[in-house]
């Protein structure tokens, strides 16, 4: 198994497929920690990880937070309301601060792409990014890889397609990144509107013309959100329009494998992108996801701050 030597956890396109393995892998065994009676280990005990969150956040947030707790973390949540941002504080300055109060980790999110990048350069501390701008969100890229080996026992020929606003997604990017170095292949579709120019370009992906054609006998069927607070105008007609080309109904879910997994990183947007049927449906993993979520990032933390496991 590889070690992980990364300060920092980025974007699934600078990890190998050894170490997106071994996060898989520890991700796996934090799982044993979530299901006990007292979920905490002192792993990390002494540590402080500070999460600073410039967007709107439920699912990653309080999943970052819990999982720094279990592994017995000092965790620490700033959001822009609460920090000197209102005020003209550049990020730079304001991680600077952060760093003067020496935290261990620095688990960011923010509407820039790239801001992790630059602020690395910045500060000594580790940087776990959760999602910036339409970049990338390793995290959920992880555990949409984890959800998908629970079912499926593997990554490797897996036909996994992906569908909706793929231009404004930092989720495809990193379930893209992933997927493919994981020997998945993966199939985009969506408004044309909706799809960056030489999207191909985003990895080893196959571009369809039609929803219909990129979920045919697809393993995975993973759901995006339109992202209108990213687009600046309208790119769709309305969302009636929307769901009738390129929303998942009880119809359409039929021409995907029998038995295929349904996922969408969330929020949803009920009779748009999915319908209550499929979102509630016996196919939906939408809560697995969820749930992996929280052993993805307690294993993120782990390895960018080291330390042993312990009982």
């Amino acid at each position: 198994m590889a070690e992980f030597k990364h300060k920092d956890i980025i974007a699934l396109r600078d990890l190998s497929k050894e170490e997106i393995e071994l996060l898989i892998s520890t991700a796996e065994n934090m799982r044993e920690v979530n299901s006990r009676d007292i979920k905490k280990v002192p792993t990390l005990r002494g540590k402080t990880i500070i999460n600073l969150f410039y967007e709107a956040s439920t699912r990653t947030r309080t999943s970052f937070e819990i999982a720094g707790k279990r592994l017995s973390a000092d965790t620490v949540n700033i959001t822009p309301s609460s920090s000197s941002a209102t005020k003209g504080e550049t990020l730079a300055d304001t991680a600077l601060n952060l760093l003067a109060m020496k935290p261990d980790i620095i688990v960011m999110r923010h509407a820039v792409s790239g801001s992790h990048y630059f602020l690395s350069k910045k500060v000594s501390c580790s940087i776990i990014n959760a999602g910036d701008g339409a970049h990338e969100h390793p995290s959920q890229g992880l555990l949409d890889m984890l959800t998908m080996k629970d079912r499926f026992g593997r990554l490797d020929g897996l036909k996994v397609a992906i569908v909706g606003d793929i231009t404004h997604s930092r989720v495809a990017r990193s379930d893209i990144q992933g997927l493919t170095k994981m020997g998945s292949s993966v199939y985009l579709a969506g408004p044309p509107t909706m799809m960056p120019p030489g999207a191909e370009r985003l990895g080893n992906v196959t571009v369809c013309g039609s929803m219909k054609e990129a979920i045919q006998d697809a393993d995975v069927v993973m759901m995006l959100r339109i992202q209108q607070e990213r687009q600046g105008k309208t790119l769709m007609p309305n969302t009636r329009e929307y769901s009738r080309y390129f929303g998942l109904n009880p119809q359409n879910i039929k021409l995907a494998k029998p038995g295929a997994l349904v996922m969408h990183p969330g929020p949803i947007n009920r009779g748009v992108e999915m319908s209550s049927f499929v979102v509630d449906g016996d196919q939906s993993h939408i809560l697995k996801q969820v749930e992996n979520g929280v052993a993805v990032r307690m294993a993120m933390l782990y390895h960018v701050c080291g330390g042993e496991m312990a009982e």
